[in-house]
């Protein structure tokens, strides 16, 4: 049975988080810092570990937008002119500023969405890594001289900001995904409007008041629903849109950019892919399992959905993954332990139905696979016990889903063939791992695997330099390393002859012997 023993008895905030969460309360971040948001109240914010009402917001007002999206246009103006370097040590300050309040804000952030402190505060530094990244990688990448077609001219490109960067979000990873993409839009001259999920915007409203050193206007924040992100998204004078959620929402978004042709990064669903090779170490690949399929309660993108595991060495690996997650230790955040709870009842509520057709089709519960009931005044928290299934089969309706949960469904597999075959059958693209040290299957796995990125016995790591995105339909588009900057950069050819030439050898009238 999985570790349940809470070391308190109360997770109220602490007195600064509860002055914070006051101060946010039903607020917007606009050109001029915290005001009220004049629209519908939307809801109570609770504590998804304790359902205890910590906060609430309120949507703006159809011409709050607009006026954000003014403000916006006036911010991004002035900023565009700020020379890289100035931009670079701007940013700079907002990195230390995050690494200073780290452990405020990710107390608000565990208490909104659920996560482990120690998740929290990684988000943290994950977050200022990236802006310090960004922020030295903006002023370094501002165009390319090409050789030219014609002597004595000089041939070149330049890059140029998009204007004003929606940027649409979960609340999964709420700080590091909104600084994946606004770290990059600032660092090419942008503006950026953010409109928070529902289940973690007071968190993003604070720490989005560490970037207020760039100047007004520059970063604002819109709570709200998808009315809000739909005015953002359709509104004339945005310029580019990130989102990261949905694939029904990601299409929507898709479509609206579209047909105003306008620039889009869409980072949907996945499903991706674990695969377990004889010659990998089990014991060590069974751990990294637990680790990929439950981190963040399984609510993360990435996440390990189709453990594909090779018939030599499955039941070695079934018992060290049922025995590792019999360990996980389930409760408040704020406490010593390893999974939170679920951001809301209605995720908890969808992995039930996900759950009970894969045992209704066959699947077996090895270990889990219901509500947590914990004591005390967790015992109305969104907790789910760390699952694994066994008997998992391409057949299933949860092999196309994404689970987006803390359930870890195993698939028995009879060659490597056969795990690409599975890994790749989806209609999802985004990542996938492999344990295993032949390199054969190491180089095969590379260049076959129908996805982003590409994990070999290294798990659910990012690297601020390198590219994340995934194809199919986990998305379009790339965050972080190069191409994330230039997702957020128009590029412009700039073709010039210095002293006005007679190099007019295309021009009118054409020459009697190029006729017909």
């Amino acid at each position: 049975m999985t570790t349940t023993s809470p070391t308190r008895t109360a997770f109220a905030p602490s007195e600064q988080a509860e002055q914070v969460l006051e101060r946010v309360s039903d607020r917007l971040l606009g050109a001029h810092g915290l005001l009220a948001a004049a629209g519908e109240r939307r809801e109570v914010v609770r504590d998804p570990a304790t359902a205890r009402p910590i906060g609430s917001f309120t949507d703006p007002t159809e011409p709050q937008v607009d006026d954000a999206v003014a403000a916006a246009a006036i911010a991004q103006r002035a900023w565009s002119r700020v020379t890289p370097l100035a931009r670079a040590e701007l940013l700079h300050e907002v990195a230390r500023a995050i690494r200073d309040d780290t452990r405020l804000v990710a107390e608000l952030l565990t208490l909104e969405t659920g996560k482990p402190f120690k998740e929290s505060a990684d988000e943290m530094g994950w977050s200022a890594s990236a802006v310090d990244y960004y922020a030295e990688v903006g002023r370094h990448s501002i165009g390319t001289v090409h050789g030219t077609a014609t002597p004595g001219q000089t041939h070149f490109t330049i890059k140029e900001p998009m204007g004003t960067v929606v940027i649409v979000l979960p609340a999964n990873f709420p700080l590091l995904l909104l600084v994946w993409s606004a770290a990059a839009a600032l660092a090419a001259g942008n503006a950026v409007i953010v409109k928070p999920s529902e289940n973690a915007t007071l968190t993003t409203l604070a720490f989005c008041e560490l970037f207020s050193v760039l100047g007004e206007g520059l970063v604002q924040v819109l709570p709200g629903g998808a009315d809000v992100a739909k005015q953002l998204v359709a509104h004339p004078d945005t310029h580019m849109v990130a989102f990261t959620g949905s694939v029904p929402t990601g299409r929507a978004v898709a479509r609206t950019c579209a047909d105003m042709f306008k620039p889009f990064l869409i980072e949907a669903s996945g499903s991706d892919a674990f695969i377990v090779m004889p010659s990998a170490p089990i014991e060590v690949a069974a751990r990294a399992a637990t680790f990929a399929a439950f981190l963040n309660a399984g609510q993360v993108c990435t996440s390990a959905e189709k453990i594909l595991v090779h018939e030599d060495v499955y039941d070695e690996f079934v018992a060290g993954l049922v025995q590792n997650v019999e360990r996980l230790r389930v409760g408040h955040g704020l406490d010593r332990v390893d999974v939170g709870a679920m951001e809301n009842a209605r995720e908890r509520e969808r992995v039930e139905r996900l759950l009970a057709r894969a045992v209704e089709q066959g699947a077996q519960v090895l270990t889990g696979g219901s509500r947590l009931s914990l004591p005390g005044e967790l015992a109305e928290g969104h907790f789910f016990s760390p699952t694994v299934i066994a008997g998992m089969s391409p057949a299933f309706d949860l092999y196309e889903q994404e689970v987006f949960g803390p359930v870890a469904p195993v698939y028995k597999v009879s060659s490597f063939d056969e795990a690409l075959r599975l890994a790749n059958g989806t209609s999802f693209g985004l990542g996938a791992t492999l344990y295993s040290t032949d390199i054969r299957e190491i180089d095969r796995a590379q260049r076959e695997l129908v996805t982003g990125m590409v994990w070999v016995n290294a798990p659910l790591l990012d690297n601020d330099a390198g590219p994340f995105g995934g194809r199919k339909l986990s998305g379009i588009g790339r965050q972080l390393g190069a191409e994330g900057l230039d997702t957020f950069r128009h590029t412009k050819l700039v073709m010039i002859d210095p002293v006005v030439s007679e190099q007019d050898f295309w021009w009118f009238p054409y020459a009697d012997d190029e006729a017909w």
